[in-house]
């Protein structure tokens, strides 16, 4: 079993807040051209975008090529 985490109220320093650049689930639900390729995905990635997917009925993979292509569009 795992120690439990005490946490306490002091200060933690300098802090630098990044912008949240990722898309939410609702919007990896668009539509484009596509290429097909064989990649590895780690078990827990795969799960949760396949109960995602569940939710917004469309395809995991679909979702998964969306936050792609916004990564890239992001990172030129």
């Amino acid at each position: 079993m795992k120690a439990k985490i005490k946490y306490t109220d002091e200060p933690i320093g300098k802090v630098k807040v990044i912008s949240d650049f990722l898309p939410s689930p609702e919007e990896l639900v668009l539509k484009d051209e596509t290429v097909k390729v064989t990649i590895a995905l780690s078990k827990t990635s795969v799960e949760f975008f396949k109960n995602e997917a569940k939710k917004y009925n469309t395809q995991y993979q679909k979702m998964i090529r969306r936050l792609l292509d916004e990564y890239t569009v992001r990172h030129p």
